[in-house]
């Protein structure tokens, strides 16, 4: 199958970017990221500069393959990232626009690479439990109901791809951090310091330049692990009992 590609190139964070338009040749059993690596070979081959982009696992478990693929982040299939996304999802001859993802706190690299540091700094400031060293306790040395156990594990499913961010048109990270506050705030050992991580996780997220969310659930629909907008509603309850009932000041 012959695709044409308009792909975003821009040589440095601080360069101006532009679309540049490229033929591969592609097999319906490839993936996104190989399809890809087609493109490179044959501009190396070239002589020319290949197209960055970020990867790692390709299994769809480390949320560093994102980029938007006619404008939709990981590309038309939902529940996938690209790296997963293969090229029997699409016609021979079409044409596909490949972009990074586009936030102001995802500053972009090179061409589709963004950082996502801002993300980072988000879990250093709460995202965590702290808890005393040494060996761990046996897998059934507290009791936890099997929902909420089930519960957590679905918040915890987040990868931190950022997809959530460049679906909201207000680029908001809510999804993310009531993921990872949802996730250890149900667990009997994050309980202690519930209240202080949704003050320090929402007050990063805010100094990091993200947008308010107004619930227009883009997150979930283009989050390649099902995320529910309901870890959503409980951070805001989170974040406005401590506001209310805590005398700590974060």
């Amino acid at each position: 199958m012959k695709l044409t590609l308009k792909i975003w190139r821009q040589k440095s964070a601080n360069a101006k970017g532009k679309f540049e338009t490229y033929t591969v040749e592609a097999t319906p059993h490839m993936s996104f990221l190989e399809m890809l690596d087609v493109l490179n070979e044959d501009l190396i081959s070239k002589k020319e500069e290949p197209v960055a982009f970020e990867h790692d696992c390709r299994e769809g478990i480390c949320g560093t393959c994102s980029m938007v693929i006619n404008g939709e982040p990981h590309g038309p299939m939902q529940g996938t990232t690209t790296c997963q996304l293969h090229m029997r999802h699409f016609k021979d001859g079409e044409t596909i626009v490949i972009e990074p993802f586009r936030a102001s706190a995802f500053p972009v690299i090179k061409d589709l690479v963004v950082t996502r540091d801002s993300f980072d700094r988000i879990i250093q400031a709460g995202g965590y439990i702290s808890i005393n060293t040494g060996q761990a306790q046996d897998g059934n040395a507290i009791p936890i109901e099997k929902e909420t156990a089930a519960s957590a594990f679905d918040a915890a499913a987040c990868i931190g791809c950022g997809a959530c961010v460049a679906a909201c048109p207000n680029a908001s990270a809510m999804l993310f951090v009531s993921a990872k506050v949802a996730h250890l705030g149900r667990l009997p050992q994050g309980e202690v310091e519930a209240k202080r991580r949704a003050q320090a996780m929402v007050k990063q997220m805010d100094d990091e330049g993200f947008g308010m969310c107004s619930n227009i659930t883009a997150c979930e629909a283009e989050c390649p692990k099902g995320i529910s907008v309901e870890n959503i509603a409980k951070l805001n309850r989170e974040y406005l009992s401590s506001a209310l009932g805590s005398e700590t000041t974060v």
